[in-house]
Order: structure tokens, then C-alpha cells, then sequence
């Protein structure tokens, strides 16, 4: 239900990367952060999708995704955010019904235009610009929807063609899983939002009023394209980061822990969120009036697990 309030776990590759007596395969350390957010009770658990970061191991997105769906019961599991032009949408289609079938209905779809230059080059992969980057996007997600509820699909555009496609078995989902799109582009990307996106995903906006701004953005967007703005889950991040602490003093320090000595007070409260419980439920209840029911959370003490417990035992269980 739309309405219900909804707590998502994002969990970047660098979320896992060992300390350095660590000798746990990666993807252990993967499934277990994960299983905990299961057994905690977060509605979700989101990978990012990236293929190199300098060289630093990170494991591919879908591959791992799969394999946490064998593993896990109850969450959902969603990509924050696919890279479009990794993958041919045709073929993701396809990926995607399956992984919604292996989990039984728990797929949440998270697509995006792409935004890392290097690591494109270094793969091969065209990055053009960021206009034709969302057009590519926009015509993935028409074929993506089109391969999960129709039997033959069929799609002739300027960049992708598809000829009567089949994806059998079609997802467990019905009309399809959830689609997220990712970025908060006013002229280009939020249109295609307004177009096709079940729930929107901006990424950190870091303020109440700037996120209003988005929010008028995107509805004369489905106003202009004839879409019901209500139809859209309404979703923020309620921190760049955040770290959650027990009582006011632990902040003090905390963030004297956190924070580069090159870094002042100021800047590193823009992008991170460092509260109290009692705090986070304030805030969040600042973007609940607005009609928010999807939060995403970046704990930044990860693999530590204290913010994600914290979080999970004296805030969420008191918001639902």
C-alpha cells in the first residue's frame, strides 16, 4: 500500500569492503548485512550498480541480487540504480522477470540514466550525452514494460528495436515489479519520471525546500504528459549519510570522528545526517506531511551495524 511508510536499506559496494584483518569472501559480508536488514524488518535492501571504482573489488549488481534472493524470504530486493546502458533492455527484461520469479514477487526495479563517464570508456560502452543518455533511458523502460505484460512485444524507436519479443515466464508481479527511476534532472529525467516511474528517487536533496521545488517540477511534468502526480510514490533520503546515536552526547563526538579536519562543521551537515531517535522521527515526519511513505537510508557506519540496528528498534518500529 502506498500509504504505509516504507524503510529501504542502501548498501553501496563500498559498504562491504573488508577491514584489513578481514579474510570473509565478499559476498559473505554481503549476506549478512542483509540478513540482518531481514531480520530487523526493513522493507528493503538496495545495491548500487557499478562495474570498477579505480580498483577497488566490487561485485556485479544483478548477479548478486540473484544470489541474495535464494537466500532471503522476505525483503524486497532492488537496484539503486541500474545503469541503462549496461545492459540491452530487451535482455534485462527478460533478467529482471526471472529474479522476480526466483523471489517470489520481491524484485524492486531501480533504472537510471548513468552517470559514471570513466568506467563506460573503460568498458566499451558508449556514454553519449546526458539528454540522449535519458531518451535511451525512457526507451528502455517503454520495452522493460512492454516485454512484462504483453505476449509478443514489439518496439521501433530511435534507438531500440525489439520484434516480437517473448518473456515467459512473465514476472510474479502484477501489472509488473515496481519501477524506480533514478535522478532528479528538472527538464529530461523527471519527465520520463512523470511518464512511466512508479516511484520517483532523487537521491539526497538537502533541503525541505528544495525538495518542495522537485516536487512542483515533477508534477507539472505529469500534468504536461496527462499522468495522475498521486500515482507516483513519493520517496527521500533523509541523509547524503547518517549515523544514528543514542543520545545527544554521543553527537558531539561522533562527528568529531567523522568529520576531515579539512572539512568544516557546516559542510559536513549538508550531506550528513547525525540524530538521535527521537530526531529521526521528527524528520521524517517533516516529509510524511508532504505525502513521503519511501525512505531511503544510507547508514554511513557500515559494515558496522549500530546506526542499522538503532534505526531499525527505536525508530522505524515506531512510525509503521
Amino acid at each position: 500500500m502506498m500509504n504505509e511508510i516504507k524503510f529501504g536499506v542502501f548498501l553501496p559496494f563500498y559498504a562491504f569492503e573488508a577491514e584489513k584483518k578481514e579474510t570473509s569472501p565478499p559476498f559473505h559480508r554481503v549476506r549478512d548485512i542483509v540478513l540482518e536488514c531481514e531480520r530487523l524488518g526493513y522493507d528493503s535492501v538496495w545495491l548500487d550498480d557499478h562495474l570498477m571504482f579505480e580498483k577497488r573489488p566490487i561485485l556485479e549488481c544483478w548477479t548478486t541480487l540473484s544470489a541474495l534472493s535464494t537466500i532471503t524470504s522476505k525483503i524486497r530486493l532492488g537496484s539503486m540504480v541500474l545503469c541503462n546502458g549496461f545492459r540491452s533492455p530487451s535482455v534485462l527484461a527478460k533478467m529482471a522477470a526471472t529474479l522476480d520469479v526466483i523471489s517470489n514477487g520481491r524484485l524492486e526495479l531501480g533504472i537510471g540514466a548513468g552517470i559514471q563517464e570513466d568506467e563506460h570508456e573503460a568498458y566499451g560502452i558508449p556514454f553519449p550525452k546526458a539528454r540522449t543518455r535519458t531518451a535511451l533511458m525512457k526507451e528502455s523502460v517503454e520495452i522493460i514494460k512492454k516485454m512484462w505484460t504483453e505476449e509478443k512485444a514489439n518496439h521501433r524507436g530511435r534507438y531500440y528495436r525489439i520484434s516480437e519479443a517473448v518473456c515467459e515466464p512473465k514476472p510474479v508481479q502484477k501489472p509488473h515489479p515496481p519501477i524506480t527511476i533514478g535522478g532528479g534532472g528538472e527538464k529530461f529525467t523527471l519527465k520520463v519520471t512523470a511518464q512511466h516511474a512508479d516511484r520517483y528517487d532523487w537521491g539526497y536533496v538537502p533541503t525541505l525546500e528544495r525538495y518542495k521545488h522537485k516536487l512542483n517540477v515533477l508534477e507539472s511534468h505529469c500534468k504536461a504528459v496527462g499522468r495522475d502526480f498521486n500515482e507516483i510514490e513519493k520517496s527521500c533520503w533523509l541523509g547524503g549519510q547518517m549515523f544514528i546515536v543514542k543520545d545527544h552526547k554521543e553527537i558531539d563526538k561522533t562527528v568529531s570522528q567523522l568529520k576531515p579536519d579539512n572539512v568544516s562543521l557546516k559542510d559536513f551537515s549538508k550531506l550528513n545526517f547525525v540524530a538521535t531517535p527521537d530526531e529521526c522521527r521528527q524528520e521524517i515526519q517533516r516529509y510524511t506531511r508532504l505525502g513521503v511513505t519511501y525512505f531511503m537510508l544510507f547508514f554511513g557506519d557500515l559494515p558496522d551495524l549500530n546506526s542499522l540496528r538503532l534505526f531499525a528498534e527505536k525508530v522505524a518500529v515506531k512510525m509503521k
